[in-house]
C-alpha cells in the first residue's frame, strides 16, 4: 500500500496528514475551515484517496497559513506515499462539470513544481471562505509534491460550482496519474530515467 503519514508544525499551524494512494476515498476532515474541508472531501472521494488532515491553526488572524500549510503537508504526504513511480501513469486528467461550471485539470508527476492557475471566481468569497486561498493551496501543494500541474475553470456563474468542479477534477487527475500501468511493467515513465 502507498500510504504516507507526515506532521508538519509551525508557530501558525500544526497539521497531521495521513493518506493512501490506494484506498476507497474514505476522509476524516477536520482543518477548522468547513469548506477547506468539503473541498479535501471532493480529492478523497474522486481520487479514492483515504485521506485524514487534521489542523490546528491560527484562524484567529484568517484562514491564510492553515489553507496554505495544508497544501504543503499534503504536498509532503502525497511525495511520500508515492515513493519511485515506477510502474504508474504519470500523467492524469480530468474535466468535470457542476451544472453551468466546467472545470480541467492536468497534473504530471514530472518531479518539477510548476503551477499553471487560471481561475476567475465570480466573486471573492464563498460564505466566508476567500477564494484567493485556493491559489496557495495549490501552490504549496505542487511545491512539495514536486508535480506540474494545469487547472483551468472554462466556466462558471456560481463561485462554489467552479472551486468544487476544480477540487473534484484535481482528485481525478490525482487518480489516473498514480495509477498502475499495467504495460509500463515496472519501468519509470521517463526516457531521463529519473522523476
Amino acid at each position: 500500500m502507498r500510504t504516507a503519514k507526515v506532521t508538519r508544525n509551525t508557530l501558525e499551524t500544526r497539521i497531521s496528514v495521513s493518506l493512501n494512494l490506494d484506498g476507497t476515498g474514505v476522509s476524516t476532515l477536520a482543518t477548522g475551515v468547513p469548506f477547506l474541508d468539503h473541498m479535501l472531501d471532493q480529492i478523497a472521494r474522486h481520487g479514492l484517496i483515504d485521506l485524514d488532515v487534521q489542523c490546528e491553526g491560527d484562524l484567529h488572524i484568517d484562514a491564510h497559513h492553515t489553507v496554505e500549510d495544508t497544501g504543503i503537508t499534503l504536498g509532503q504526504a502525497f511525495a511520500q506515499a508515492l515513493g519511485d513511480k515506477k510502474g504508474i501513469r504519470r500523467y492524469g486528467h480530468a474535466y468535470v462539470p457542476l451544472d453551468e461550471a466546467l472545470s480541467r485539470v492536468v497534473i504530471d508527476l514530472s518531479g518539477r513544481p510548476g503551477l499553471e492557475y487560471h481561475v476567475d471566481y465570480t466573486r471573492a468569497r464563498i460564505g466566508d471562505f476567500d477564494v484567493d486561498l485556493f491559489l496557495e493551496f495549490f501552490r504549496g501543494f505542487i511545491n512539495h509534491a514536486a508535480v506540474t500541474l494545469h487547472i483551468d475553470n472554462l466556466r462558471g456563474m456560481n463561485a462554489h460550482h467552479q472551486a468544487e468542479t476544480i477540487f473534484k477534477a484535481f482528485g481525478r487527475a490525482l487518480r489516473m496519474a498514480v495509477e498502475a500501468d499495467l504495460r509500463m511493467g515496472d519501468a519509470l515513465p521517463s526516457t531521463k530515467g529519473s522523476l
